[in-house]
């Protein structure tokens, strides 16, 4: 029995001393940053419009405005738009108070985002939203309805320029990378920054066939951060 504990305790005590000189081993490594972009052509756009009222009566100017909204949401269906792509985003009412009048005033609004999946609409949606009472155009976000493939293909190109770099790093010492033995995904979320401007509906002429519209492309960032072992 006590040959038994004491075979038991020998053990353990290797296992221990092992383990703590695995700890205390250190591991070459090296540790880069890779960089990932894609540029497509973007097919889709998300708009917001708005519509704004202002006057004396609380009760007045809030029903004119959901009477032009009502109006507005109807000609989102028309133009085929499915209720799926298109939402309310902000609805508010609030008392202003005018220091020149020395009045208070009552501001209504309301902001709805629409989901454009066919880039060839865009005038023409956009001259029937105007003609059927909104009077803010808040912003233009553009996007491609294959965002996840182009994503996929920018973190790949992240992991490719990290193992590069990586190389030419260890090259001039005679070394090799081996296996990688982290790897982070540093890719800051992107926050597109509308241009916001207000449109009179009224006496504002918008000519289906003239284009107000620059597509140009978008890009797609990835980026991360490897340890690579050094052998």
């Amino acid at each position: 029995m006590k040959k038994a504990i004491l075979t038991l305790l020998l053990v353990g005590t290797t296992m221990m001393n092992q383990a703590q000189e695995n700890k205390l081993t250190p591991i070459s490594q090296v540790t880069v940053s890779g960089e990932g972009k894609v540029k497509v052509t973007p097919d889709e756009a998300l708009i917001t419009v708005g519509v704004e009222y202002t006057g004396s009566d609380a009760k007045e100017v809030k029903k004119k405005n959901d009477e032009t909204v009502d109006l507005v949401l109807k000609t989102i269906k028309s133009k085929g738009i499915p209720a799926s792509d298109f939402q309310t985003q902000q609805v508010s009412l609030y008392k202003n108070y005018d220091y020149q009048t020395k009045k208070n005033n009552y501001v209504a609004s309301q902001t709805i985002k629409i989901h454009l999946k066919d880039l060839s609409k865009y005038e023409s949606v956009m001259m029937d939203l105007v003609n059927s009472g909104i009077n803010q155009i808040q912003g233009v976000e553009f996007k491609s309805s294959k965002m996840k493939q182009y994503e996929t293909e920018a973190r790949k190109k992240a992991v490719m320029d990290a193992k590069m770099k990586a190389e030419d790093y260890v090259s001039v010492l005679n070394q090799k990378i081996g296996k990688a033995i982290s790897i982070s995904d540093t890719t800051a979320p992107s926050y597109p920054q509308p241009m916001y401007r207000n449109v009179m509906a009224k006496g504002l002429e918008m000519d289906a066939a003239n284009e107000t519209l620059a597509i140009g492309e978008i890009e797609i960032n990835a980026n991360v951060t490897i340890s690579f072992v050094l052998e």
